[in-house]
């Protein structure tokens, strides 16, 4: 019996952190649900039912009264295992919310920028750190590692190829 609740509780704590496609779906539904869907929409377009929505982002969503329709949070404080690029390549990191998760994925989109051709992209960006991790900024770092296929993101591979 106390194998079992070791490996529960093991279980819990992994759902998201082995990238378990069902907690990403939670994630995208959640997402949706932000734009203005349905729980029961949101889950329909991501394969998911609104129990299991429940299950992984139920922290993130409302409900104003019993039987009443349930709403996405603006904000939450899931945890998140999100990759960003480090110095050597990418760097697993913990992003405690959706504040910390939306400005991983501007800085992601500002890298993408500067990778199809925006010198200025990165500006924002220089001495800023996310979840204690300064992020880079340094031009030639980030080449090199889209160059070496070294970004753990399959949008940099295929814009690296025109950066100088």
């Amino acid at each position: 019996m106390r194998l079992e609740a070791i490996m529960r509780q093991r279980n819990k704590h992994t759902h998201n952190r082995e990238g378990n496609e069902t907690g990403i779906r939670a994630f995208r539904a959640l997402a949706a649900m932000r734009q203005g869907a349905s729980i029961s929409r949101a889950g329909r377009e991501n394969g998911i039912t609104p129990r299991t929505i429940k299950r992984y982002v139920g922290a993130a969503l409302r409900q104003d009264r019993p039987g009443g329709r349930i709403r996405a949070r603006k904000s939450d404080r899931l945890l998140r295992y999100l990759q960003i690029p480090g110095p050597n390549g990418p760097i697993d990191i913990t992003a405690r919310g959706s504040k910390q998760a939306k400005q991983i994925s501007s800085y992601k989109a500002a890298v993408n920028r500067f990778l199809a051709g925006d010198p200025k992209a990165l500006t924002r960006w220089h001495g800023k750190k996310i979840a204690g991790i300064e992020l880079i900024t340094n031009k030639e770092i980030l080449k090199g590692l889209a160059h070496k296929d070294l970004l753990p993101y399959s949008l940099y591979r295929s814009l690296s190829r025109g950066a100088a």
